[in-house]
């Protein structure tokens, strides 16, 4: 799967382009706002790793429940349970013509008596296709010259539901159909007609001449066949990803994305409005994806509604001009719907994930950081650039007793390293989690020089009327440290710290609360300085937190 980079990560232009609503965490800035905190401008981006976001998955268990449950994928496993203990087939392992009617029947695509409809029959050669591809019948030949299927090993721990082997012979197929998705309908209908007519003409009679003439454009109509193809598949894997990123942000319920949206995310450049040149772009990706998604659904990858084909004859032009499947006008639910919606399901996040991973992607689970004690993980969320810290912290709670974890996460923590300011920022996030049964560890930590500030704040906040109020040398510290923690959690966010620094307390007298700000003994008390120097908008107050962010580096 290509990596790829998002034309359009906002919200605006994918709402004008498709009038439509965008799940509630569409946006990708926190994710590719990861860049910022490693010192990455914009020309950088090229250049740089592609993030994935964390998702959440099932367990292997319940994925591969699910993998069993898509219908294509059972038949499969029906068909190949029923070539037991072995089955007559033609010399291209096809079945035979007696055998295709009761394969139909077996599946329940046909009536058990009567007539078999052609479609159903065509739909059970499908499925002993796949089954032949991932090896559920091996094909042989007698003694006697007789070409047999009989079943494959893996059929037997596919059947009892092992996960291993079902989410292996799942995500075979998953690369067969999505491969054949862009073979079967993604490329038009001039460049198909060349690639069918490649080679024809070929071993026609004619003069040398003629012939040369001829090979020569049969070869360029195959390299214009295979162009449209590679620009297809890429289209699709591009596709897939703005699905798999949707996914891992939107809220639960969220997840489905109109058709047109998809598109314009895959068009429009990002802080653009969408001209009608766009649009036309937007509804030729829109017409292109829309049969490729319908083919991965039938796999269970991702739950399609496909473009309601009777919008062709309503905006057919008089003159046969192509539908305008996009335009201006808004559109409600309803009829929004018939633009096509798309949802990616937990199958498809782990066959998006698996493809990526072989491509040497970081594609990582929501919950991996947050398998070893408190440091362990307040460590890795905070050394993470690909990382939801909430989502990391909530898996880590779970299970534990409220007391035993607050505690354990406070103790980890404590410290003046580098990250110090961002653990405890952390801690505090995970104290709102575990919310009132956390309160004892924290009552026990009130007078502690580090964590002190932070623990009154949160039992103030809490409701509690008995917390005492910390001495000034408490509240400064933790002033700088709250604010340290933002700096470094913000990636140099020059807007979310200005909001920040509006906040600090700062008196009608700032030389006097800044004179008292630089002596606070904390490792990043100057860089707290310096920013509310370079960013606070009342210059007076700007002014004496430069003098005395000199101050405290003097002093260091």
């Amino acid at each position: 799967m290509a990596g790829r980079r998002r034309k359009n990560a906002g919200a605006s232009a994918e709402e004008s382009a498709a009038e439509a609503v965008l799940p509630a965490d569409l946006e990708l800035q926190d994710l590719y706002g990861a860049f910022a905190a490693h010192g990455l401008d914009d020309e950088d981006l090229d250049d740089a790793a592609v993030l994935v976001p964390p998702v959440k998955l099932p367990t292997e268990e319940e994925l591969a429940a699910q993998a069993k449950a898509v219908p294509m994928f059972g038949y499969a496993l029906a068909l190949a349970r029923w070539a037991a203990p072995h089955r007559a087939v033609d010399e291209f392992g096809d079945l035979v013509d007696e055998d295709r009617t009761p394969a139909a029947r077996l599946l329940g695509l046909a009536p058990a008596e009567g007539e078999v409809p052609e479609d159903a029959e065509i739909e059970a050669m499908r499925a002993w296709s796949l089954a032949c591809d991932l090896d559920l019948v091996e094909i042989g030949t007698t003694a006697a010259g007789e070409h047999v299927a009989v079943p494959g090993p893996d059929l037997e721990p596919a059947e009892q539901g092992d996960p291993d082997t079902v989410l292996e012979l799942w995500l075979t197929a998953a690369g067969i159909v999505r491969e054949l998705a862009v073979e079967a309908d993604s490329l038009p209908e001039e460049e198909a007609g060349a690639a069918a007519g490649a080679g024809a003409e070929a071993g026609v009679g004619v003069e040398a001449t003629a012939a040369a003439e001829g090979a020569e454009e049969d070869e360029d109509g195959l390299n214009e066949v295979e162009e449209a193809r590679d620009a297809a598949a890429e289209l699709l894997d591009e596709a897939l990803q703005v699905l798999y990123e949707t996914t891992a942000f939107a809220e639960p319920g969220n997840e489905t994305v109109p058709l047109g949206v998809l598109a314009a995310l895959l068009v429009v450049p990002e802080g653009e409005e969408p001209s009608e040149e766009l649009l036309g772009d937007i509804t030729d990706v829109m017409v292109a994806l829309d049969p490729m998604l319908g083919d991965l659904a039938e796999l269970g990858l991702l739950e399609y509604r496909p473009i309601d084909p009777e919008l062709f004859d309503e905006e057919e032009g008089a003159e046969g001009e192509e539908p305008a499947l996009v335009g201006e006008a808004p559109l409600d639910e309803e009829e929004s719907a018939r633009f096509g919606l798309v949802r990616l399901t937990p199958l498809g996040q782990y066959g998006i994930r698996q493809w990526l991973l072989e491509d040497g992607y970081d594609a990582p689970l929501v919950g991996e950081l947050a398998q070893g004690d408190a440091a362990e993980l307040l460590r890795a969320v905070c050394e993470s650039a690909n990382v939801l810290p909430e989502e990391e912290l909530r898996v880590w709670i779970t299970a534990r007793e409220p007391v035993a974890a607050a505690r354990e996460l406070l103790a980890a923590a404590r410290g003046e390293d580098a990250y110090a300011p961002m653990r405890r920022m952390l801690a505090v996030s995970a104290l709102d989690l575990l919310g009132a049964p956390a309160e004892p560890a924290v009552r026990d930590v009130l007078d502690d020089p580090e964590l002190g500030g932070a623990a009154r704040a949160w039992l103030t906040s809490l409701g509690a009327t008995d917390v005492p109020v910390p001495e000034r040398a408490m509240a400064l510290w933790t002033v700088v440290d709250t604010f340290a923690a933002q700096l470094l959690d913000s990636g140099g966010d020059a807007g979310l710290l200005r909001e920040l620094i509006a906040d600090l307390p700062v008196t009608g007298n700032p030389a006097s609360y800044f004179g008292e700000l630089w002596r606070v003994d904390h490792p990043y008390t100057a860089d707290v300085l310096e920013a509310v120097g370079e960013l606070h908008l009342d210059r007076a107050v700007a002014k004496e937190a430069r003098k005395a962010a000199f101050k405290a580096r003097s002093k260091s």
